[in-house]
């Protein structure tokens, strides 16, 4: 029988699911918890607090939680390379960073054609190199996450930066306000949220899916994949069977890869971001507002081909 916080809407959920795993709060006391990523190696976990511009450590050999860097810049949405390098979106900075391996930070980009961004959200890293990623205002429309600024580029798109010549393309210019991204586990779609709901009422809330041209540098489609059923999508990540998991306003969604929602784990918090973690990748962390959460799952985090 499986613990209250897991809902199932069909059958196939129960085999993602552990009978006596519950949801555990790992740790409290952020504005705005988003971007968690996960090292392998250290065998701990970093994600964003985001008002608070701070980043933060979670470390799974004794659950101590620290300050992993302060003043952050007011990061969003993190991943690591496959060099296990940290790559950072930054709404103060309105820049994609990375930081080294001898903790330099370095800017990977921060203009497209002269106009600087407007508040890089959410990046992935594909496995030829390149990163992916999403610019919302949401770092710009005021203070609490960022400075306050007119968008010079006066749109919001997805991005592309070339791992070889470091060129930034658009990839999708007709979202209203890009947000979650994150590849199919084989690569061959790119699926990107959209919340334009979040200043908008009749405004998107869905997750859309592309298709990744045979090259890898470009996209084509874009159909919407899912519409979220309460509260807006945000951050999502794929597990090794195709199933999307994703923030929600009352927890996470899980998506099989035809689009059908057959799960929830339901969280007390709305929630910013996901991602697998942990020896086996069967352990998924959850940013959820003001706390950081967890729930082991029958299943593991995709990796990169």
């Amino acid at each position: 029988m499986l613990q209250p916080e897991f809902e199932v809407l069909e059958p196939a959920f129960g085999s993602l699911a552990i009978g006596n795993a519950h949801l555990e709060k790992l740790w409290t006391g952020c504005r705005w918890a988003e971007g968690p990523a996960w090292f392998a190696a250290g065998r701990y976990l970093v994600w964003s607090d985001i008002p608070n511009d701070r980043i933060m450590r979670w470390d799974e050999t004794d659950g101590s939680v620290s300050v992993f860097r302060s003043p952050a810049m007011n990061t969003n949405g993190h991943t690591t390379d496959r060099e296990g390098r940290l790559v950072s979106c930054e709404h103060r900075g309105r820049r994609i960073t990375r930081t080294e391996h001898d903790g330099q930070v370095r800017i990977l980009a921060d203009r497209h054609q002269g106009k600087r961004f407007n508040s890089p959200n959410d990046v992935v890293v594909k496995s030829d190199g390149s990163i992916w990623f999403t610019d919302p205002p949401y770092g710009i429309l005021g203070h609490y996450e960022g400075d306050q600024a007119e968008s010079e580029i006066g749109a919001n798109h997805v991005y592309r930066i070339d791992p070889l010549t470091a060129e930034v393309t658009i990839v999708a210019d007709d979202f209203d306000k890009p947000n979650g991204i994150a590849f199919s586990p084989d690569e061959s779609k790119l699926y990107v949220a959209d919340t334009g709901a979040s200043h908008r009422p009749d405004g998107p809330k869905h997750i859309r899916a592309f298709n990744v041209t045979a090259d890898g540098t470009s996209l084509t489609g874009g159909n919407v994949f899912a519409e979220c059923t309460y509260g807006m999508f945000d951050g999502f990540r794929f597990d090794i069977h195709g199933n999307l998991w994703t923030s929600a306003g009352d927890g996470v969604h899980c998506y099989t890869s035809e689009g059908a929602l057959i799960g929830k784990i339901k969280v007390p918090e709305v929630v910013a971001n996901v991602c697998f973690g942990g020896p086996k990748r069967n352990r998924l962390f959850i940013c959820g507002t003001t706390s950081l959460y967890s729930a082991f799952l029958n299943t593991q985090g995709a990796i990169r081909p």
